[in-house]
């Protein structure tokens, strides 16, 4: 099947080379020509602009956007709305307001446009890993492009099946979910994202108070522990209950280096954490881990503890994110 991609950074060139590999056919535009130039080298038809896109596309075409959430996002989508086609499909794979998307579907159905929001996780890993995919967007358009979805997905691999499922939807067993209508998708992963902050505080919080165990002024006598963290991340990765990629991430980086010099523990949020903590507003539905996260997030730009640290090197483990340059 053909796909346009634009937006071949971190995630979208990898998604290209991995629906590649599966014998897709991949049409690919990014502003800046050297990625582009790159994946056409490994097989991808470069396209010189979003016209040119569209005309070497086949209808009913399909058009995967994989920008950062904003302005250059709806930008894209607007002039793309000019250029293709009644039946054609219009993708928001990148980490969108759900609202925006809602507003969005209603405008280009009433061109006959099909739009479909997508949730992808997977980071910089997605290319061998596969990616976890939420969707949401009307069923015509999912079951058009399902061949997409199942080769972006990891499939089962060696996860244990879980128990009771007879009956059930089987693609959420390959990684990829059709979540409901438009909007859904990145509401689903808004929530995922959110999940994420709580699950790397509780992690960041528990090797800070190892680390501060041993004894030093100001702690009681028995307080004598000096830990060895990057031992004690890998033990748990070993048949402990919170044993979990992002685990495995900070097993691999405190084996590197315990101390974590490379980082200052400033630590971003790229606004899903913020959109869910609105949700549950919205909702009066209690999330107060989730907020929490959020808010030793902003307390990170002020003060930095190991524990930030530990969130940091999470953060350049799974999605390649770097630390925001000191000002001055």
């Amino acid at each position: 099947m053909q796909l346009g991609v634009i937006g071949l950074g971190r995630m979208g060139g990898n998604i290209v080379r991995r629906l590649m590999r599966a014998g897709h056919e991949c049409v690919v535009y990014d502003r800046d020509p050297k990625p582009g130039q790159a994946l056409a080298a490994d097989g991808a038809l470069l396209a010189a602009d979003l016209r040119d896109m569209v005309a070497k596309l086949k209808a009913p075409r399909a058009i995967w956007v994989m920008l950062p959430a904003g302005k250059i996002t709806e930008a894209t989508l607007a002039e793309l709305a000019g250029l293709v086609e009644a039946g054609d499909t219009l993708i928001d794979g990148g980490n969108a307001f759900w609202k925006d998307d809602v507003r969005r579907g209603k405008e280009l159905a009433a061109k006959g446009i099909h739009y479909m929001d997508i949730g992808t996780s997977g980071g910089v890993h997605g290319l061998e890993r596969g990616y976890c995919l939420m969707i949401g967007g009307d069923k015509e358009a999912f079951d058009r492009l399902e061949s997409i979805f199942r080769a972006l997905a990891p499939g089962k691999g060696e996860i244990e099946p879980t128990k009771h499922r007879e009956g059930r939807n089987p693609t959420s067993e390959q990684g990829y979910l059709h979540c409901g209508p438009t909007g859904s998708g990145h509401f689903v992963k808004m929530i995922h994202n959110g999940i994420e902050y709580g699950m790397m505080q509780a992690f960041a919080e528990g090797f800070d108070l190892l680390r501060n165990a041993s004894a030093k002024e100001g702690l009681p006598a028995e307080y004598g522990f000096d830990f060895d963290v990057a031992e004690i991340a890998e033990v748990w990765r070993r048949g402990s209950v919170v044993t979990s990629w992002l685990l495995d991430l900070t097993a691999e980086a405190l084996a590197a280096d315990e101390e974590l010099s490379s980082y200052t523990g400033n630590v971003s949020d790229s606004g899903e954490g913020r959109w869910t903590v609105d949700a549950a507003v919205e909702t009066a539905t209690p999330a107060e881990v989730l907020t929490s996260a959020l808010f030793a997030r902003f307390r990170s730009r002020v003060d930095h503890t190991f524990g930030e640290k530990i969130l940091s090197a999470m953060r350049a483990g799974f999605g390649g994110h770097v630390e925001p340059k000191k000002q001055g």
